[in-house]
């Protein structure tokens, strides 16, 4: 049996942060294509358990909430009775904090009502007293962050309403976003001082250009759930400890006071191999399994 040597592991999961597919990261590092996916889902599991230990306890005055979309296997309308919810369309719930732009929380699932429960009730018992939250127009929101929260929370709303005349024959018009025609915002409890999901949006592409499973128009996507939510623990993991945001030069688990210094991929490696012996699960929500 092989077994990759430290290095060659940093030099794989280093790959795999900065966008390079499996295919491409076994090209560029020399290591077996299967060695690579085996190594990126046992990293990628460690790191959801990682962020289970550390996110956790935190005060943050105010949280942005939206959903990135990806499909796994095949796109939804080849999705047949017999392929269940782990195939085709897969949403990812975000929870971002605006001020520290670290992501509090994270779920990957159905975009449907008991994946929005299960993902707000996972926030509120990562976050100490109430945080003024901003959501877009999911109409599930409201009734999760209620039950979590309570009806006092400051929470507030933004439906962006998108030009139905979009499609066109043309190539701008078939890949390029929809026309936002109306952005209207509503205060749903509480008294709000700002709703408005632009950074939670803006952390989507970073995330799209961070991990090729969510490229658009391209074959790096997952072919299983498990491997997809993997993907997206090591991102988030990644993210929250390695990656220096802009606005802080600093990572956002040293703005929440999480770590005194930038992680290396190295550091990250080594905190989800320890975790990844763990009993626990992915975060993933498939149909009535959490």
């Amino acid at each position: 049996m092989n077994i990759l040597s430290r290095d060659k592991q940093i030099e794989v999961i280093a790959a795999l942060t900065e966008g390079l597919s499996v295919r491409a990261t076994a090209r560029v590092t020399g290591v077996n294509r299967g060695t690579v996916a085996s190594l990126a889902l046992r990293i990628g599991q460690g790191c959801a358990r990682l962020h289970d230990g550390t996110m956790a306890g935190l005060r943050v005055g105010r949280l942005e909430i939206d959903e990135l979309w990806q499909y796994v296997g095949k796109k939804q309308k080849n999705v047949t009775p017999e392929d269940g919810d782990a195939l085709g369309d897969q949403w990812t719930f975000v929870a971002l904090g605006s001020s520290s732009k670290a992501i509090i929380s994270y779920m990957t699932g159905k975009r449907n009502g008991e994946t929005t429960h299960q993902f707000i009730r996972d926030l509120r018992e990562r976050v100490i007293g109430a945080p003024e939250i901003s959501s877009d127009g999911l109409r599930y929101y409201g009734p999760a962050i209620r039950e979590a929260f309570g009806n006092k929370v400051a929470y507030g709303k933004i439906v962006k309403t998108y030009s139905v005349t979009h499609l066109a024959k043309d190539a701008g018009g078939r890949y390029s976003p929809a026309q936002v025609i109306a952005v209207d915002r509503e205060v749903v409890s509480g008294i709000p001082a700002e709703i408005s999901t632009s950074y939670v949006e803006r952390s989507h592409l970073t995330l799209r250009m961070s991990s090729k499973r969510f490229a658009r128009l391209s074959n790096g996507f997952s072919k299983r759930l498990e491997h997809h939510s993997a993907a997206v623990s090591l991102y988030v993991a990644y993210y929250n400890f390695c990656r220096p945001h802009e606005a802080h030069r600093t990572t956002p688990a040293v703005a929440l006071g999480l770590s005194d210094h930038v992680w290396s991929v190295g550091e990250l490696l080594d905190a989800a191999l320890a975790k990844s012996k763990a009993p626990k699960g992915f975060r993933v929500i498939q149909g009535d399994k959490s």
